[in-house]
């Protein structure tokens, strides 16, 4: 069973970050930080970045279930995402956005599962955020948090982990593998019983070097020797990733590898996360033959 554990979805692009402009456009581009880019995959041509496109995509590469986590660039989807964890609760796992107390007790009363944080976006030390995440410890919601790429954030990170304990927390971006925070970042896992890293984006990070992304696999080696397979998530990062490979492949050049053992495949690949994350009803599915084998 495949569970991917770092995934976004959003109706519509429209916010400001840092005084510049984020838009959907159509045909899959965004205006991004004042640049036109390639958001999505050039077929979604409405901009929608939907549930239902995301399960069709999931059902194909046979992935069970997602963790939906969000991101300041894409403007707050609370509502959307309650909406998506209302309509398919066995293969959803959906995060809010909050930036205080109240804001986390509403996001609580939504349905929703967790708050995402683009740490690596934040100006304050996270440590002023602490009661929101002494109030999410409290009511059994799940931290994603998303570090910057260099040392700064590690001490502090490390001060709310000791703080709240019994805080499930999952450190994104693979620990920002490529950058020199990366083993400092995975050993936050070894600060606390409930401490995950999930490898979202990971193939955006090596995609300099693209599939099969042998330095990625290496990686994912390298911080199993440090913390432990079983402290491993996989994440895909959809859909920015699927611009550039399917999305069968942001976890199938895992899958392929000879350098893991079928039992780490199968804890990186979903067991890890369905203990994370408390999945239970996931569906089975079939492997579909392409019309072109």
């Amino acid at each position: 069973m495949i569970i991917d554990a770092h995934s976004h979805l959003w109706l519509r692009q429209d916010t400001v970050v840092d005084g510049k402009r984020i838009l959907s456009l159509k045909n899959g581009r965004s205006i991004f930080f004042d640049q036109e880019v390639q958001m999505l995959p050039p077929f979604m041509t409405d901009g929608r970045n939907t549930a239902e496109v995301f399960l069709s995509n999931m059902d194909y590469a046979q992935v069970g279930g997602a963790v939906v986590v969000q991101e300041i660039i894409d403007g707050c989807q609370n509502e959307y995402l309650a909406e998506v964890q209302q309509l398919y609760p066995d293969r959803f796992f959906c995060m809010g956005m909050a930036w205080n107390v109240a804001e986390a007790e509403a996001v609580a009363a939504m349905g929703l599962k967790g708050i995402a944080f683009p740490g690596h976006r934040m100006k304050q030390p996270l440590t002023e955020l602490m009661p929101v995440f002494k109030k999410m410890e409290e009511r059994g919601l799940v931290l994603s948090m998303c570090l910057a790429d260099d040392e700064r954030q590690i001490g502090q990170m490390r001060d709310v982990i000791q703080e709240c304990p019994q805080l499930r927390v999952a450190i994104g971006h693979f620990g920002m593998v490529t950058t020199p925070s990366f083993r400092s970042q995975v050993m936050l896992a070894g600060e606390g019983d409930n401490v995950m890293i999930e490898s979202g984006g990971i193939t955006w990070l090596f995609n300099s070097e693209f599939y099969p992304f042998p330095s990625a696999i290496r990686a994912i080696r390298d911080a199993a020797g440090w913390v432990g397979i079983d402290r491993l998530m996989w994440g895909s990062d959809y859909p920015r990733t699927i611009t550039a490979i399917t999305y069968r492949m942001s976890y199938d050049f895992i899958s392929k590898s000879t350098e893991l053992s079928a039992d780490e495949k199968s804890l990186f690949l979903g067991a890890n996360a369905r203990r994370f994350y408390g999945f239970t009803h996931l569906p089975e599915l079939p492997y579909i033959k392409n019309m072109s084998e």
